[in-house]
């Protein structure tokens, strides 16, 4: 898969979407994500901007929420919305997700909906996850996946993968991903019932988790 044609796939569907009122998620991280105030959140493909806000206002002033998106559109969208409900502790920044801008190990919770399944490298975006996690941080995702493998013409076709739908993995090869970059699934809170998408059919889920504690023989 050409990772820079899909980015730039990507970043022109979703800026056109931007302004359209139609739902572009695939779950409800954000309804799991229990925010203290204090945390630092990042939601990855962060839209519009509204989950992102939530989970800003959520965190209150001594906390902050960083929202990570592919598309000029889409920024432009949530950094105006920021501005009118006048919500100051959050910043929205155009980046890939395998190199996410955030420091190591700053972040308590992190929520994704539906994104994950346009990376080129889901691997290096998992590892990305669990760096910049703190020790017992927290992650929830919703995404899709693929009931069988996805054949190579839609999986290596960026218009395809910018559509939500052939870029996906199998749920057995999503939660390897998981385990393989060092965190934890601690449980599935939604999964829905097989249904078409796509030239494929694909099921969504919602993945509660962890990057695990600090042990005193690692101190």
């Amino acid at each position: 898969m050409d990772t820079a044609k899909t980015i730039g796939a990507i970043n022109e569907r979703y800026s056109k979407l931007a302004g359209s009122s139609c739902c572009l998620s695939c779950g409800g991280a954000i309804n799991h994500s229990e925010v203290m105030p204090g945390e630092i959140c990042l939601d990855l493909g962060s839209g519009r901007g509204s989950d992102t806000i939530r989970l800003a206002q959520k965190a209150g002033p001594s906390g902050f929420a960083y929202g990570i998106d592919a598309s000029d559109g889409m920024l432009e969208k949530s950094r105006a919305l920021a501005r009118k409900l006048g919500v100051s502790n959050v910043s929205f920044v155009k980046s890939d997700l395998g190199s996410i801008p955030v420091g190591d190990g700053t972040v308590d919770c992190l929520i994704s909906n539906c994104t994950i399944n346009h990376a080129s490298d889901k691997q290096s975006v998992w590892n990305e996850i669990f760096r910049v996690l703190k020790h017992g941080g927290r992650f929830i995702v919703s995404d899709i996946y693929a009931v069988t493998e996805v054949p190579g013409e839609y999986g290596n076709d960026p218009v395809a993968v910018a559509e939500c739908w052939a870029g996906a993995v199998t749920r057995e090869e999503y939660l390897a991903q998981i385990e393989r970059a060092g965190l934890i699934v601690s449980s599935v809170a939604e999964e829905s019932a097989p249904y078409p998408k796509g030239k494929i059919e694909v099921a969504s889920f919602t993945i509660v988790g962890k990057r695990p504690s600090r042990c005193c023989s690692c101190e």
